[in-house]
This record gives C-alpha cells, sequence and structure tokens, in this order.
C-alpha cells in the first residue's frame, strides 16, 4: 500500500498562486494513476485532477481547466499541482490519492490511498 504525502499548503489571496507536491512514503508512488482531490467544510469530496505515471496525460475538473496544471517526475516520485488564479471557493483540504483507475477517475471510493491532506486558505 502507498502512503502519499502532501505539502505546500498554506493562505494566499484570491488571484494568487499556490503549489502542492505529494511523494510516497516507504513505496513508489508510481502506480498507473495519481490524482489530487480536495474537500471544503460541509461539502463531498471532489476531484480535481489526475496524471497517468506512464504517459502524462492529464484530467480536470471542469472548475480549475485553464488555471490548475498538474505534472508528474518520475525520477523525484513526485506529482505536483500548480494552482493559478486562486478563488475564495477554492478553500479547502486537498488531498493526494494513488492507485485509482481511469473509468472511475472521479469518483473518490475508487482510489485506495490516500494522504493526509495539506490545507489551501484563499481570502477575498
Amino acid at each position: 500500500q502507498v502512503q502519499p504525502v502532501e505539502s505546500g499548503g498554506g493562505s494566499v489571496q484570491a488571484g494568487d498562486s499556490l503549489s502542492l507536491s505529494c511523494t510516497a512514503s516507504g513505496r513508489t508512488l508510481m502506480t498507473y494513476l495519481s490524482a489530487w482531490f480536495r474537500q471544503a467544510p460541509g461539502r463531498e469530496r471532489e476531484f480535481v485532477a489526475a496524471i497517468t505515471w506512464i504517459s502524462g496525460k492529464t484530467y480536470y475538473a471542469d472548475s480549475v481547466k485553464g488555471r490548475f496544471i498538474i505534472t508528474r517526475d518520475n525520477a523525484r516520485n513526485t506529482v505536483t499541482l500548480k494552482m493559478d488564479t486562486l478563488k475564495p471557493e477554492g478553500t479547502a483540504l486537498y488531498y493526494c490519492a494513488s492507485g485509482g483507475n481511469v473509468h472511475h477517475i472521479m469518483a473518490p471510493d475508487y482510489w485506495p490511498d490516500w494522504g493526509q491532506g495539506t490545507q489551501v486558505t484563499v481570502s477575498s
């Protein structure tokens, strides 16, 4: 089992940028697919972005397309989420997930491995 570990969260102003990183504790993160989800207080956990390790194919939620970019570094065993033009509704706990499959990419229940999350707070 892979234990993803997130870093890079913080408090920013609306319009600012922030980068989150995810690596693995003890084992490789390089399963077929890795992703970022987020969960705001009182809301369901929602899909943000995903990337395949082999080809680097990316997937994005409509709400972040054009503002967020997900990348992977195979040599460093790291997935990064670069977030630009952040909005207050982006305030959430951001989770890195691993081990999912592309047919259920937006469904949290189909991702077996999760990190503890990193908080992102966007002030207006």
